[in-house]
């Protein structure tokens, strides 16, 4: 029944869904990710945090315990749920109403969060990792994004040779919506996005962000998650993830152009502010 009652507890998708470009603000609770790992260390840091990213336009909090950078090493579902619910637990009952999604691969994890509120599961391989996730997704008929990766955050690194880029992760992405839509996830709770950043060269993520109409094919909600990344680092010369919002605003406004369903950014405010503008020309 407590299972039940999440499930069909209101909609899951942000307000305006399909009529702008959403926005997803990462919370990392993390000490060791790439651009903000230990920053948010206290339940009174996580909950300004929330807050601010409420009061500045923000449509799903993203909440991750398990670092996705290359090199990170992974801590296990016992970890990780140990770092993710407290703090899942107490931003549900601070704000009932706000869309909550998970960055997890483990199933486990994904089945703890979902019994404590959260609203998606936010994949970065989809599925790949542990195939038990795709039955909680289905057991909670909830949204789920299918990310494209290879391999691990040890050796996603050397995993970037490509005959073509966008045929390929376009291939790749059928294959985890149709392993998906075979577990029994419903297909209007998939969104797919073509990991940006992961197992893939500079040249790759910018060979992708020019054809994002190739993935628009697949005909399901799009996410971009290019927030801070080192291949932006690359374009700017700056090794700072922290300085890196002035690309990824780039990126924000390419999304808004195409019509791209959502991103999801570190910084908020800036893109909620450039996307109030770049929505006004492309979408009004």
């Amino acid at each position: 029944m407590q299972e039940l009652q999440i499930i069909t507890r209101k909609n899951p998708w942000p307000k305006g869904w399909g009529e702008k470009t959403s926005i997803m603000g990462v919370i990392n609770l993390t000490p060791d990710s790439f651009s903000d790992g230990g920053d948010l260390n206290s339940s009174k840091k996580v909950l300004d945090q929330v807050n601010h990213f409420l009061n500045n336009g923000v449509d799903i909090i993203d909440l991750g315990a398990q670092s996705t950078r290359p090199g990170a090493k992974e801590v296990g579902s016992k970890i990780e749920i140990k770092r993710l619910i407290p703090y899942l637990k107490l931003i549900r009952s601070e704000y009932p109403e706000i869309l909550i999604s998970i960055d997890t691969f483990n199933s486990e994890v994904a089945h703890e969060a979902l019994l404590n509120g959260a609203s998606w599961i936010n994949d970065v391989t989809g599925g790949r990792r542990d195939q038990d996730i795709l039955n909680v997704v289905s057991q909670f008929n909830c949204p789920f994004v299918i990310t494209h990766s290879r391999g691990n955050s040890q050796n996603m690194n050397k995993l970037s040779k490509y005959e073509n880029v966008l045929r390929d992760v376009k291939l790749s992405l059928e294959s985890l919506i149709k392993n998906a839509l075979e577990n029994n996830i419903s297909r209007k709770n998939i969104i797919v996005d073509p990991g940006i950043g992961f197992s893939k060269d500079l040249n790759q993520n910018l060979e992708i962000l020019r054809n994002l109409d190739v993935f628009k094919n697949l005909n399901l909600p799009i996410l971009i998650g290019a927030s801070r990344k080192r291949f932006i680092g690359e374009v700017l010369n700056e090794n700072n993830p922290k300085e890196r919002d002035i690309g990824t605003l780039a990126i924000t406004c390419l999304c808004s152009h195409l019509h791209i369903d959502i991103v999801r950014v570190h910084n908020v405010k800036l893109n909620y502010q450039i996307l109030k503008v770049a929505d006004r020309i492309y979408r009004k």
